[in-house]
């Protein structure tokens, strides 16, 4: 807990390609966004980027980063992070995850993606807080909401669950030009997204590829939605304020709602 005794967030945000560490803007509002929250003891990730079954436990010491992109300029390549392992956390999450009959697995060699280590650089520039980072075992979102349930005891334990990834991630109609329009399937997508998860309605979230209005436009694929599932089901049983520290769209379609809980 905080020095108020209040738990630590659980949020979610718009991760973006490695470009956005050369998006000032976009730096400021997540550097002052992790400004604004208690300092995390450790951050447990999840990354819209590492998709395996069972649950997979990352590295719990410092390993390479994994530069999971193709075609960028070298210097993207030579980017670090050296963020300190977390096994204590580790552990507890195998505890709790144990309590609730999900098994868990572990890739010791397996290091930070830039779906966790970009938005990462950016919140915590010096990388002096421990991370551990978890694979999506699933794309069921009622499944992930109670693996986020299950996670929620490490809020008041000082740890960060962060979910990293886009509400609607279209690449196809992405559109890269100066002053791109949005188009109105995101306007409507993006605007569902932020009612759903300022009202915390479980029920519409859960079951968002019926309810979600354009849901086939802004996610022909899942992976980078599915993580703000485990973050609100990790703030499920102690339902609070809801916070959009970072709006507005990427490229036209690309929603940049970022939230947090509690």
């Amino acid at each position: 807990m905080d020095a108020a005794g209040k738990p630590m967030p659980s949020i979610f945000l718009a991760h973006g390609s490695p470009l956005l560490l050369d998006d000032d803007e976009w730096v400021g509002e997540l550097r002052g966004w992790a400004e604004a929250m208690p300092r995390p003891k450790a951050v447990l990730m999840i990354s819209a980027h590492w998709e395996e079954r069972p649950l997979t436990l990352g590295a719990t010491a410092t390993v390479p980063l994994i530069y999971d992109f193709y075609g960028f300029p070298e210097r993207y390549y030579q980017v670090q992070y050296a963020a300190p392992g977390a096994p204590a956390l580790a552990q507890r999450v195998r505890e709790l995850l144990a309590g609730k009959q999900q098994v868990v697995a572990d890739d010791p060699r397996r290091g930070l993606d830039h779906g966790a280590y970009v938005p990462l650089k950016a919140m915590y520039p010096d990388a002096d807080v421990p991370v551990l980072q978890v694979s999506l075992p699933t794309m069921d979102a009622p499944t992930l909401f109670e693996v986020g349930r299950s996670l929620a005891p490490l809020r008041d334990e000082g740890v960060l669950i962060i979910g990293s990834g886009f509400l609607s991630h279209n690449l196809r109609a992405a559109d890269f030009r100066p002053d791109p329009v949005t188009p109105s399937w995101a306007a409507e997508f993006d605007a569902w997204a932020g009612d759903v998860l300022a009202r915390q309605d479980v029920d519409a979230l859960v079951d968002y590829r019926a309810k979600a209005p354009a849901v086939g436009y802004a996610l022909p694929t899942h992976e980078h939605f599915v993580p703000v599932v485990v973050s609100m089901g990790a703030a499920a049983d102690t339902p609070g304020e809801v916070q959009f520290p970072v709006t507005g769209f990427l490229a036209g379609s690309l929603t940049k709602r970022s939230v947090q809980f509690g």
